[in-house]
C-alpha cells in the first residue's frame, strides 16, 4: 500500500464535510445502494467554505487552501490560494480533472482522489508513477444533475470499491462552491501544461498557486468562461524544481504559460463561441495559468514569465471599461 493515499487522507476530510452539513451548505445522503451523495450546489446552498473544503479533497488531503481578497488594479475581488509539498500526486494524480464519466445519457467531468484507484488516465500515473490502494474512494463530479444508480455502480466497480464506500461530491460549474474549486486548480494547470511540454512532473518537489475567484453565472457557458478566465487571465503559480540544468527552464516557462497560445486574449466563452462550442477546436495550450514561475533549488536560478491580464477579466465579468 503507498505511503501517501489520496483516498484515505481525503476520506478524513470528507467525513468532516458530512458531519457539518450546516456549516458548509451541503446535503448528504445515502443512495439506494449505500453510496453517499454530497450535495454541495444542486439544490444545497453550497458556498465558499464549501469549495475550499472540496479544494483540499480534490489533493487527496496533500494541499492546503486559503481564502483571501485580491485587488487587480482596483477591481476587489475574493481569492483562492493552494500550496502543495507533494504536486505531482496531489494535482495530476488526484485534482486533475481527467476523468470523463458517460454512461447511459448521464456524463459528467470528475476529478479528486477516486481517479488514482481506477487509473484514469492511466498515461498520467506511468508519468508520475503512483497508484493508490484504499477500501474507500472520494470523487467529485462537475454536474449539474444527481448521477443514477448505474452511474454509481460504474464508478465504484472502476475503482474497485464497494457502493457503500463510494463518496460522491456533487459540485455545479455555476454554483459558488463550482467556482471556488475551480479557481483552486491554478497549480494544477500549470503542472499538467509543464508535463504536456515534456518536463517531468516529479522534478517539482513543492507547488504554490492562486487565482481569483470571479462571479458566478446562472448560464452554462458563461459560467464555463468565467472559470477559465480566473485561471488563464489571473493565475498565479510558483513551482520549486530539482533540475540538474537550467538550459530548458527559460524556454519551458515561456511556452508554459496562456498568453504562448495563439487563441490567448478574449475571455474564453467568446473563444468557445467561435469553436462552434467545440473543445477540439481550441488550443490545448490555452489552458495554463496566467504567471508561471520556476526557481531551481539545483540552482537557486529562478524563471519567470506571462502577467495578470485585468482588461480580460473585466470584460469576462461585464466589466469592459470600469476602472
Amino acid at each position: 500500500m503507498p505511503s501517501l493515499s489520496v483516498n484515505r487522507n481525503a476520506f478524513r476530510l470528507v467525513t468532516n464535510l458530512c458531519d457539518n452539513p450546516d456549516e458548509y451548505g451541503v446535503i448528504v445522503r445515502e443512495s439506494d445502494l449505500g453510496a453517499y451523495i454530497i450535495d454541495a450546489g444542486i439544490e444545497a446552498k453550497g458556498g465558499r467554505l464549501a469549495g475550499k473544503a472540496i479544494t483540499e479533497i480534490c489533493l487527496g488531503g496533500l494541499g492546503e487552501a486559503t481564502l483571501s481578497p485580491m485587488n487587480l488594479g482596483g477591481l476587489r475581488l475574493p481569492s483562492i490560494s493552494v500550496f502543495t509539498d507533494h504536486p505531482a500526486i496531489s494535482t495530476l494524480g488526484s485534482q486533475l480533472a481527467g476523468w470523463r464519466v458517460k454512461v447511459g445519457d448521464y456524463s459528467a467531468v470528475c476529478s479528486g482522489p477516486a481517479r488514482a484507484l481506477a487509473l484514469k488516465p492511466k498515461s498520467i500515473y506511468r508519468k508520475i508513477s503512483y497508484k493508490d490502494e484504499s477500501d474507500v474512494a472520494v470523487i467529485v463530479l462537475e454536474t449539474e444533475a444527481e448521477p443514477p444508480e448505474e452511474v454509481i455502480t460504474y464508478i465504484a466497480s472502476s475503482c474497485h470499491v464497494s457502493p457503500e464506500k463510494l463518496y460522491l461530491i456533487l459540485v455545479p460549474t455555476s454554483s459558488l462552491a463550482g467556482a471556488t474549486q475551480i479557481s483552486g486548480r491554478a497549480a494544477e494547470t500549470g503542472i499538467h501544461k509543464l508535463a504536456e511540454l515534456g518536463f517531468d512532473p516529479k522534478l517539482v518537489t513543492h507547488a504554490w498557486g492562486w487565482a481569483p475567484v470571479l462571479p458566478v453565472h446562472p448560464d452554462f457557458v458563461e459560467a464555463m468562461g468565467r472559470t477559465n478566465d480566473a485561471i488563464l487571465y489571473g493565475g498565479v503559480t510558483y513551482y520549486t524544481v530539482n533540475d540538474d540544468h537550467d538550459g530548458n527552464l527559460k524556454g519551458l516557462v515561456e511556452r508554459t504559460v496562456s498568453s504562448a497560445s495563439g487563441q490567448y486574449g478574449q475571455p474564453f466563452a467568446e473563444i468557445f463561441r467561435q469553436a462552434d462550442s467545440d473543445f477540439y477546436k481550441i488550443d490545448p495550450g490555452l489552458f495554463a495559468p496566467a504567471v508561471v514561475t520556476i526557481s531551481n533549488a539545483k540552482t537557486g536560478k529562478t524563471f519567470t514569465a506571462g502577467e495578470i491580464d485585468r482588461e480580460v477579466l473585466r470584460r469576462s465579468i461585464g466589466l469592459q471599461g470600469a476602472n
